[in-house]
C-alpha cells in the first residue's frame, strides 16, 4: 500500500497566522493558493501543479543547508527570474551560486522566511 504524494508539511512557529501569510503573500505557497481541478480553490489547501518532488535525506553534517535546521523547504518555480525580481523588490536577501545550477537538475536559489527557515527555490530543467 504505497503512499500516493504529500498530505502536508506542518512546522512549528512563533507566528503562525502571520508566517502563512508570508508564505501567500510572497510566494503563493498556503490554504487558498492553486485551484483544483474543477477551478476552486479553498482557505484549507495549497493546490501545486503536478510535478516532480525531491525526497532525500541528508547527513547530519551535511553543509547544503544551516547546521541549526532540520528541514529546508524546496519550492519547484516555473520563472526563478521573475520571481526573484519580486523577493529582491519586496527586500527579501536572496543567494544564489553559479555551481548549484546545472542544465541536468535545474537553477536555484535560496532565501530564508521571516523566522529564519531556509527556502530552497527550484526552476527544474525545461524539457
Amino acid at each position: 500500500m504505497p503512499v500516493i504524494g504529500w498530505g502536508g508539511f506542518f512546522f512549528r512557529a512563533r507566528d503562525p497566522e502571520g508566517l502563512a501569510a508570508w508564505y501567500r503573500e510572497m510566494l503563493g505557497v498556503g490554504g487558498g493558493c492553486g485551484k483544483d481541478e474543477q477551478g476552486q480553490s479553498s482557505d484549507w489547501f495549497w493546490y501545486p501543479e503536478p510535478g516532480p518532488v525531491v525526497f532525500a535525506p541528508f547527513k547530519a553534517d551535511s553543509d547544503y543547508f544551516a547546521a541549526d535546521k532540520t528541514c529546508m523547504l524546496n519550492f519547484r518555480v516555473r520563472d526563478l527570474d521573475g520571481l526573484l525580481e519580486q523577493l529582491n523588490a519586496a527586500g527579501i536577501k536572496i543567494q544564489t551560486k553559479a555551481e548549484w545550477d546545472t542544465p541536468q537538475t535545474g537553477r536555484f536559489a535560496r532565501i530564508h522566511d521571516p523566522e529564519g527557515n531556509p527556502i530552497e527555490l527550484w526552476e527544474p530543467p525545461q524539457g
